[in-house]
């Protein structure tokens, strides 16, 4: 079966051929990440307009770098929750403009399922149950994944996403947008353990998390060092502040696999390419005796492979949109109501 996916959730206009949820025949991505730079992050408006600038001749890229044609594609998939809600709906109207006119089944794909999804291509023996750590710039999870279609949120952050703070704290260190990638690089030229950064517990939850402290902190250390002339290294909190971060990430997904007796672990989103975090949750799971799936760099971000696998399973579970498909900023991944 050959789904045609879009993602267009944030500021990668996406789209994807994938076969049977599992063989990825196209991937076409084409990044924003350059002109938001300017901004020192992504500007919505600018963001829905390039969608809708690329997403018709990304598709015709996609279709001719899978060697299929229209008439083969068998249903289309397009993320619909949660993101930029202009976004969202460039790529949700495009989608249903799509299947309408080829007659195929359309599926709205929750973006974290997808996250979640970006596995399965890279691993074809991975099935559920397992658990998971999504990390994003706008959702940070702990997911228990009973069944492709099946998901309960166990854990989640109550304020800041992690990838947002690593946005945040690179440009306060004057590094570029996105940050992730350069504050990764910095970090490994410290061995760290220079400063002191908080890490924040919520009562009566013990899987949830709290970055907004964390980021004040680094903001305010960095502002502080400024006004008072003193040296800041610079390399040291990159490195202390994603080890923080990766200690939050980590010591819950520990709770969780204990809790959930799961003996299998995936890690996705743009935050799971980080090296440190990484490293950590291979040495967790190496002493836990879990098997670890890390999705390859390039199926960390965002990207259309994701949808399409992700739609497939939607697809096998009956779950169908229509012409009154509508976008949406926010929605629980285990709430979802098609």
């Amino acid at each position: 079966m050959n789904i045609l996916a879009f993602e267009s959730s944030c500021d990668e206009t996406a789209v994807a051929v994938v076969r049977d949820g599992r063989i990825v025949l196209a991937d076409a991505i084409l990044s924003q990440a350059d002109m938001h730079a300017l901004y020192g992050g992504v500007v919505p408006e600018i963001a829905s307009r390039k969608h809708v600038e690329a997403i018709a001749a990304l598709t015709d890229q996609a279709l001719e770098d899978a060697g299929i044609t229209k008439a083969e594609v068998d249903a289309v998939a397009v993320t619909f929750a949660p993101g930029l809600i202009g976004a969202v709906l460039v790529g949700v109207s495009f989608a249903k403009s799509v299947a309408l006119a080829l007659h195929k089944p359309l599926i709205p794909v929750h973006h974290i399922r997808g996250h979640i999804a970006a596995a399965y291509p890279a691993f074809p023996d991975l099935a559920p149950p397992f658990l998971a750590l999504s990390v994003s710039g706008g959702n940070t999870l702990i997911v228990d994944v009973r069944d492709y279609t099946d998901m309960t949120i166990l854990g989640a952050t109550r304020d800041d996403a992690a990838g947002e703070c690593f946005d945040k704290a690179a440009r306060v260190l004057g590094l570029p947008y996105p940050g992730g990638k350069p504050m990764d690089e910095l970090a490994q030229q410290s061995a760290g353990g220079v400063y002191t950064l908080p890490q924040a517990h919520v009562d009566g939850a013990p899987l949830d998390m709290s970055f907004s402290g964390l980021k004040t902190a680094v903001v305010n250390l960095v502002h502080n060092a400024e006004q008072k002339g003193e040296a800041l290294d610079r390399a040291a909190l990159a490195h202390d502040f994603t080890a923080a971060v990766s200690e939050a990430l980590v010591s819950r997904t520990a709770l969780a696999l204990e809790q959930t007796g799961h003996t299998k672990l995936v890690a996705a989103g743009g935050v799971a390419a980080n090296s440190m975090l990484r490293a950590a949750l291979e040495k967790l799971c190496a002493e836990k005796g879990v098997q670890l799936y890390l999705p390859p760099l390039k199926w960390c971000g965002d990207n259309g492979a994701m949808i399409g696998a992700q739609g497939y399973y939607e697809y096998l579970a009956g779950n169908r949109g229509d012409m009154s498909l509508n976008g949406l900023a926010t929605m629980d991944l285990d709430k979802i109501g098609y």
